[in-house]
């Protein structure tokens, strides 16, 4: 029996059932979809591989094999669906950086001893899965993850100066990078250049093109073959292209050097350090990536995050054996499966195949391709995660996120990716606990039939304020008949949100209604948290299981316009007046018998009740049910997530929720109308 989804109808919320496509053997019914989304994505998949291997310091193949072999073991092992993996951009500078510090400065030393340290993450990747820390994951503030893809962002585009205009640099180091530029704009090779700036300013003009054809193959292919063109018209050859050995599988294979790592007892702290950088990095940005694909999934499934973690450990040690990069999910390949029609990890498999019949069949063709503009192509990449976009977005959600976000890619630029994330953690636990004990509010809270969960009086010991983050928030739970009650007291914040996970996984699948009661002693709800809860509730209104409603968030005060900002405990004359500004305290309690659709699917109130809206789509219900502009942009900010994922599709495969369609409109890479209907000039982002 095949799994099925239930989608509501627009115009009378009739459940419909709709076949979830699976992975495995079951999925292969779905071969003629996934093989023509294979095709797609090797063709966006080869020059991004070779690219990230060229950015990381290893031999171009190298980055081909890794997606190879990511193609060939992951449809087996599952744990996501439509996601495809290979070697990724944001890891390309931790492996330049570990393969300089294990080879002493020497990079084809360092590759096979780089090699063992991709091993040993993949085994402990694999332990992780085992004991089923994937949870964990949670924990990583928002603000923290998007500095970190803002600071690789910035280390991809400065590393990629050399290639660019065709010289060496001495540099190991960003802020060496930048200061070596200058000394070598006179030696700059014109022709090597020139081309690499052509391909990039292509990449710009195409990425703010509306041409519905340009939603299916991205910039970065067009501009790839473009400038392959022009340095064959040019007769650029030896070192400015790239080379593929005339054999790849007898010539094109290097092993781990073990024996290397245990005799050098001067490299084993760089090894380990390796280890745990490219085991946290690979961790998050694997499960990052796989959630924000989850959401565009038009099937709606939902990926299993240990073994999404086990499947990438696996695929990381045979990589790391048969001489390949790290192996993680990738964004730009996933969307682009999802717009090729993709429906299972059969997709991933037949791109690899693809790649082997390129690698085989088509080597002087890829040896065309200069280096200059794979270059280009990995600038145009990093920029997309530094761009100012990203700086104003963080900054709109909040001057506490706009803080973590600048300390972490600041700590990360002056020294590596691993003391980054911890300055950036260490900043928002200080700032959390600060905020905590502003807003500690002394009062007696009641639950249910009026038993008193906090009947201290006063305020918490100060030694408590600091550790009451890392504890867990629930403090009481009840189910009267079809109705849910969880009642939280403390902060929900990033460090205690496992045990809000934990709560909300446990809500009883006979319950038609939950109730979130935020009591008094909730002094503060973080970014993090808040995007949680509403998620749990647009989660809950898509399936059609629960109607959810937040009790008490009337009495907090929101530290921004943005929808998911961090609330703080506010008086009671300042909660009313936040209660008339704030987009999700100004609409009321859902009922599903108070929603009613007009004939384009936009919501209306009722006689009978108030306008209710998804808490992932909040906007400010009017008495004419119509959504302003400023509005229309708030909700497609909500909807943007850490890897501004772009269009999953313009086809109707299935029925689909408003949300679902929301994020069907979003653009490649680029967030321009997350919500349907017609938008003027003004209403847009601009690319």
């Amino acid at each position: 029996m095949h799994a099925t989804s239930v989608a509501p109808l627009v115009s009378n919320l009739t459940p419909v059932a709709v076949e979830k496509p699976q992975n495995g053997w079951a999925g292969l019914k779905h071969w003629k979809q996934d093989l023509s989304a294979g095709l797609v994505v090797s063709l966006i998949s080869l020059p991004f591989s070779l690219g990230i291997a060229v950015a990381s310091g290893a031999p171009p193949i190298t980055g081909i094999t890794s997606a190879i072999i990511a193609g060939f073991i992951l449809p087996f092992l599952g744990g996501s669906y439509v996601t495809v993996s290979g070697p990724a951009a944001g890891l390309a500078p931790i492996l330049l950086a570990s393969m300089m510090a294990l080879g002493h400065g020497n990079l084809e030393n360092g590759y096979p001893l780089l090699l063992v340290a991709i091993c040993i993450a993949g085994f402990a990747q694999l332990m992780l899965a085992w004991f089923k820390m994937a949870r964990f994951s949670s924990i990583f503030p928002a603000a923290v993850v998007e500095g970190m893809l803002c600071s690789i962002g910035l280390l991809i585009i400065v590393k990629q100066f050399p290639a660019l205009m065709g010289v060496k640099f001495h540099a190991h180091e960003f802020y060496e990078y930048v200061l070596e530029v200058p000394s070598h704009i006179a030696e700059a090779k014109p022709t090597v250049f020139v081309i690499g700036a052509l391909s990039l300013a292509l990449m710009f003009a195409l990425s703010a093109g509306k041409a519905r054809w340009l939603k299916v193959v991205p910039p970065q292919v067009i501009a790839v073959v473009f400038g392959s063109i022009l340095g064959l018209v040019f007769g650029l050859n030896g070192d400015t292209l790239i080379h593929i050995p005339d054999n790849p599988l007898a010539h094109g294979f290097t092993l781990p050097n073990f024996s290397g790592v245990w005799n050098d007892s001067t490299i084993w702290m760089a090894v380990v350090t390796t280890v745990v950088t490219l085991t946290l990095i690979d961790g998050i940005e694997s499960l990052a990536t796989v959630m924000a694909i989850d959401k565009i999934d038009p099937f709606h499934r939902k990926s299993d995050p240990n073994r999404t973690l086990s499947a990438m450990g696996i695929s990381n040690i045979v990589s790391s054996l048969a001489g390949g990069l790290t192996i993680i999910p990738g964004g730009v390949k996933s969307t682009a499966c999802i717009m090729g029609g993709g429906r299972t990890q059969w997709a991933n498999f037949y791109n690899a195949c693809f790649l082997l019949v390129y690698l085989l069949l088509a080597r002087p063709v890829i040896n065309l391709m200069p280096y200059s503009v794979l270059a280009a192509m990995l600038i145009f990449t990093g920029y997309k995660l530094c761009r100012p976009k990203v700086w104003k977005h963080v900054a709109h959600i909040g001057g506490e996120q706009i803080f973590v976000f600048t300390v972490t890619v600041v700590a990360t630029l002056a020294t590596d990716l691993l003391w980054g994330i911890v300055a950036g953690i260490t900043t928002k636990w200080l700032l959390t606990c600060w905020l905590t004990s502003k807003g500690q509010a002394p009062v007696t809270a009641a639950v249910g039939n009026g038993n008193a969960i906090a009947a201290n009086g006063a305020a918490a010991p100060a030694g408590w304020t600091w550790l009451k983050t890392f504890a867990n928030p629930v403090a009481h739970r009840e189910s009267v008949d079809d109705e849910h009650h969880i009642y939280f007291r403390g902060p929900l914040v990033s460090f205690n949100l496992l045990h809000v996970n934990g709560e909300l996984a446990r809500t009883p699948a006979a319950a038609k209604r939950v109730y979130l009661h935020l009591t008094d002693e909730v002094s503060l709800i973080d970014h993090t948290s808040c995007e949680r809860l509403m998620h749990f509730r647009d989660e809950c209104d898509r399936n059609g299981t629960a109607a959810v409603e937040m009790v008490g968030l009337d009495r907090m005060a929101a530290r921004s316009p943005f929808p998911t900002s961090m609330r703080v405990r506010c008086s009671p004359s300042a909660a009313e007046r936040n209660a008339s500004r704030d987009p999700l305290t100004a609409i009321g309690t859902r009922d599903k018998r108070d929603v009613v659709t007009n004939a384009e699917g936009n919501f209306q109130k009722d006689e009978g009740g108030m306008a209710w809206i998804s808490l992932s789509n909040p906007r400010a219900a009017t008495a004419s049910g119509t959504v302003s502009a400023h509005d229309r942009q708030e909700e497609a900010r909500a909807e943007m997530d850490w890897l501004d994922l772009g269009k999953a599709s313009d086809g109707e495969q299935q029925p689909r929720g408003r949300d679902a369609q929301a994020r069907a409109d979003m653009d490649w890479l680029d967030l321009e109308h997350a919500v349907g209907g017609a938008a003027g000039p003004d209403t847009l982002f601009s690319s």
